[in-house]
């Protein structure tokens, strides 16, 4: 389908493998975030953890001025809004309840990745305006021509938020987690942040790793072998299994394997970051795993998992082992993902982030419009209840 209404022509493409990697990712590597990239996206696709028939249709958004590639957005058709971490349902029963279309509907985001990240990913010769708005006409000719009940754009970056706005969609606050880096320079400065009693427990939590027979290292580049990220594979399962009907299990067997693959290997080396527990007595592998993914001076947590229960070993890989990387590396900001308020103790703060929804029922607008500053606003009294809880003698 073409949409000509601007000098800019808009294409949607049921597959990123019908983009060239060097088309996309001349857009995407100069964008901080790594989950826009194209291998990262592909990984996804090519393992079968995102498809169609797991409720995401791929429908990327492909813009070109004389036919070359000038703006791309991956776009995903759902028919549900799981692995989204936006949680929308009380949106569909209310559209349920009053017999209106919810489903499919048109999600913006790199799929099962709550991180700030999402915006069209546009050449410098670009009017970022002029790309918006033919992506927004484009998307309003997919709402009428195929029935979507919404459009969404979920963790979007702030700047692309506002330009939405212009475009009438209405904007939904939510919280995450974030640590940045003051300029320390060492785990001493970081420790010194925190209240008395607080930095006892850091201490004792990580001295219980080593007590336990424990010794963590982070990996890197060639040493990623194909044989650690099968591995990863089967730690992600066994966490999600603990969770049952509540696990964030979007990953096929495939992704974690597919990332030592020649056509993302190079992304994988230069990106991924492993973070090891390993233990003498059971053998040369590790015993559990973090996989952490870095640009630049950004540092962003995914996954974890473990080949069975060790104390405090969760925070040491997921937390403060990385904090101490990140210091000696540079790193300015780690993202965590998503989660409990255990976060908060371990220096993170509370921010919010920002989803942007659009209705094809002009009473779904309405309604979300009349209540959405009310739970904006409850939204952020959630997060600066959790910043009072931080256990600083000052702030970071």
């Amino acid at each position: 389908m073409q949409v000509n209404a601007h000098p800019l022509e808009l294409e949607f493409c049921s597959s990123i493998s019908e983009i060239p990697a060097a088309d996309w990712n001349r857009l995407a590597r100069p964008y901080p975030s790594p989950f826009l990239e194209w291998e990262w996206l592909a990984a996804l696709e090519r393992s079968g953890s995102i498809s169609p028939q797991n409720g995401w249709q791929p429908y990327h958004a492909v813009l070109r001025r004389a036919g070359r590639i000038t703006a791309v957005a991956p776009l995903y058709l759902k028919s549900h809004s799981m692995g989204e971490f936006v949680f929308d349902f009380a949106w569909a029963d209310v559209a349920e309840q009053m017999d209106i279309p919810y489903y499919p509907k048109l999600v913006g985001m790199s799929p099962a990745t709550p991180s700030v990240c999402f915006r069209p990913l546009i050449d410098p010769g670009e009017e970022a305006p002029e790309v918006t708005a033919t992506l927004m006409a484009g998307v309003q000719v997919l709402l009428e021509e195929l029935e979507l009940g919404a459009s969404a754009f979920n963790y979007v970056d702030p700047d692309f938020a506002d330009e939405l706005e212009h475009h009438g969609y209405i904007r939904w606050k939510h919280q995450n987690f974030i640590w940045k880096n003051p300029g320390l320079r060492d785990f001493g400065d970081y420790l010194s942040l925190f209240r008395k009693n607080q930095r006892r427990n850091i201490r004792r939590e990580r001295a219980s790793i080593a007590q336990q027979g424990l010794e963590v290292r982070v990996l890197q580049g060639a040493e990623l072998t194909e044989e650690l990220l099968r591995l990863m594979n089967v730690y992600y399962r066994n966490t999600n299994e603990q969770f049952g009907p509540w696990a964030a299990r979007f990953l096929s067997n495939q992704f974690f394997p597919l990332l030592g693959e020649p056509l993302v290997r190079e992304f994988t080396e230069r990106s991924v970051v492993l973070v090891a527990a390993y233990d003498a007595n059971a053998g040369p592998d590790p015993v559990a795993l973090s996989f952490l993914v870095r640009k630049g001076k950004l540092l962003f947590g995914r996954y974890w998992g473990a080949a069975g229960f060790y104390e405090n070993l969760h925070f040491e890989l997921c937390y403060y082992a990385p904090i101490e990387w990140s210091i000696a590396e540079g790193i300015e900001s780690f993202d965590p993902g998503i989660g409990s308020a255990h976060k908060v103790r371990r220096g993170f703060m509370a921010v919010p982030n920002y989803s942007m929804h659009r209705f094809r029922d002009p009473r779904m607008n309405a309604l979300m419009g009349m209540h959405i500053d009310r739970i904006n606003e409850m939204e952020q009294q959630q997060i600066d209840g959790l910043n009072e809880m931080l256990p600083f003698t000052r702030w970071s």
